[in-house]
């Protein structure tokens, strides 16, 4: 009988302090994403397995991709620090060939200037037509990418690629990587 009053009083602690923690979780999970879903914290952590409105691509299905449409435009949006008006290049940076270096696009939140550039140079490269297909890439567990695929379907583009490992998975296939230097901001 002991055993049975002891449960009884145990389940609602337990209880408790579970709600505690699934609240605890979700505040922690909320100071990670914008109002309006972007990730704007620990950029370079674990990302889904997806996301809406894009195709994710391993290595083999983008050389497919770019392979059977030429036209398709692989967009880097590695950051680089930015100071009084310039790129700092404080290290180097390598990209896939052929690709558009559209630095600081990813970041969870942008400001006006930001915004320009990402919406100008993809306008450029899509040559205004928003099917055009754009793939956008980072490194492996890196949120920048992510972002600019959500930040691309908000402009109207549909015809989204998420290459989720993006440099580093391109280098670990023996792949070449180039010297790259961002896009000038218009």
């Amino acid at each position: 009988m002991t055993h049975c009053i002891r449960s009884r009083q145990t389940l609602p602690i337990l209880a408790t302090l579970l709600g505690l923690l699934l609240a605890a979780l979700a505040q922690a999970e909320s100071a990670l994403f914008s109002a309006e879903g972007y990730r704007i914290a620990q950029y370079r952590s674990p990302t889904p397995a997806g996301i809406e409105h894009a195709h994710t691509l391993d290595t083999p299905a983008l050389q497919r991709l770019v392979a059977a449409d030429p036209r398709t435009a692989l967009i880097d949006t590695y950051r680089r620090q930015w100071l009084n008006g310039q790129f700092i290049a404080d290290e180097v940076h390598a990209n896939l060939p052929g690709s558009l270096w559209l630095a600081n696009t990813g970041d969870g939140e942008l400001d006006g200037q930001w915004q320009h550039y990402f919406s100008h140079h993809l306008e450029a490269v899509s040559q205004g037509d928003k099917g055009w297909p754009l793939v956008f890439y980072c490194r492996s567990d890196c949120w920048l990418s992510w972002n600019a695929v959500k930040r691309a379907q908000r402009l109207g583009y549909h015809n989204l690629y998420w290459y989720r490992d993006g440099v580093d998975a391109w280098a670990q296939a023996g792949l070449p990587l180039l010297p790259a230097h961002p896009a000038a901001l218009p």
